[in-house]
């Protein structure tokens, strides 16, 4: 079966919330350094311990937003924000620019998937991701058909 989508664009602040969220989720072991830090203040007795930490967390939460609010810049990545329309496979994802301009993206390179509530998000690394919103899709079908794919690779649990 070939699902091919309505055209859509990737908004800016969507690209920026949903990578932001995928680096949460996929570096979650920071927390446990932010704790092992706040630990020291069994050591040493000091608030320092607590606002040092906190500095450290709140700056590497901006490297990462600037990191994504740069990509929406970058003339190299101009692409990613232009309106893309996919055709769906069981072997690839086929993104097109237009009907003789497209680029395939093979099953093996996405390496996890989540089902949202508006959205797949299927992440190819950290900071790229493809995002299908369920409205591009034209049948409740063709949604079905990508989750069953996306079961079948085993980039989601059944």
């Amino acid at each position: 079966m070939l699902v091919k989508t309505k055209k859509y664009k990737l908004e800016n602040g969507t690209y920026i919330k949903t990578g932001l969220l995928n680096i949460i989720k996929e570096q979650w072991w920071v927390s446990l350094i932010v704790i092992a830090l706040c630990c020291g203040y069994f050591l040493a007795p000091s608030a320092w311990w607590f606002i040092g930490t906190g500095i450290a967390l709140v700056l590497y939460f901006l490297f990462w937003l600037i990191q994504f609010a740069g990509v929406t810049q970058l003339e190299q990545y101009k692409m990613l924000f232009e309106k893309l329309s996919y055709e769906i496979t069981s072997q690839q994802i086929l993104i097109k620019l237009n009907t003789k301009q497209g680029m395939p993206i093979k099953w093996d390179q996405i390496k996890a998937a989540k089902v949202g509530k508006n959205a797949f998000t299927l992440v190819i690394s950290k900071a790229q991701f493809i995002y299908l919103p369920y409205k591009i899709f034209n049948t409740q079908n063709e949604r079905k058909f990508l989750e069953t794919i996306l079961k079948r690779k085993e980039l989601i649990k059944k």
